[in-house]
């Protein structure tokens, strides 16, 4: 259960940006214009449009009900902030510097359980929005099979259009993508792990798949 109260508080922190809030607000009224303007689309199910808007509501009124940041979760509880504090230094979790987590520790699995997932509930809507808002940007995308010259890649990226790119590639072959970009160009550079755990790039001529959604 350590590593389950290091991902708390590494989700307690990225989630204490102030303006997290209001990011995911536009992107949610974004997404809810988009699919208002389907209603009387023929080739559009007014069932599934329906359960989208559902949720997009759903997501944006769970949101709006949490006032605080996400980060207050954590820093509200003096156990758990003495926890974070501590989980950062090396061997600094030790029995002798937080007996009370030692003694939680020990407690039966099913108590710790049911704790860690109190503590958690605060974080349950930022899950809401954030799985909504990938899964919508990913259906948006179209995948392509593009080829590299010489292990690289690059791909105009036509402003404003899409947010996210993904790239698929096969297990078996053994090719780490390297990706850069800024907002016009996107470059995909392949590597492969030689015998020490180096990364050296691939020179070969490799196709894979890409998706850009928007």
């Amino acid at each position: 259960h350590h590593f389950a109260f290091v991902t708390l508080f590494e989700i307690a922190e990225a989630g204490g940006r102030s303006d997290l809030k209001s990011e995911m607000f536009k992107e949610l009224d974004r997404y809810k214009s988009q699919f208002q303007s389907y209603r009387g689309n023929p080739s559009v199910s007014e069932d599934v449009l329906n359960a989208v808007l559902d949720e997009i509501n759903t997501c944006y009124q769970g949101l709006n009900v949490q006032g605080s940041r996400i980060s207050n979760c954590i820093s509200d509880n003096e156990w758990l902030s003495a926890l974070r504090n501590r989980a950062s230094i090396p061997g600094g979790t030790c029995s002798f510097d937080l007996p009370a987590y030692h003694h939680w520790q020990h407690r039966t699995v099913s108590d710790r359980q049911k704790n860690i997932a109190r503590w958690a509930e605060p974080i349950r809507s930022l899950h809401a929005v954030i799985n909504l808002l990938l899964r919508l940007m990913r259906k948006g995308g179209s995948p392509q099979r593009v080829m590299t010259q010489n292990g690289q890649y690059q791909q105009n990226l036509p402003q404003g259009r899409f947010q996210l790119m993904r790239v698929f590639m096969d297990p078996s072959a053994g090719l780490i993508p390297e990706i850069s970009g800024n907002r016009m160009m996107a470059w995909v550079r392949l590597m492969r792990l030689d015998y020490d755990g180096n990364l050296q790039h691939v020179k070969e001529d490799t196709s894979f798949e890409m998706e850009l959604c928007g």
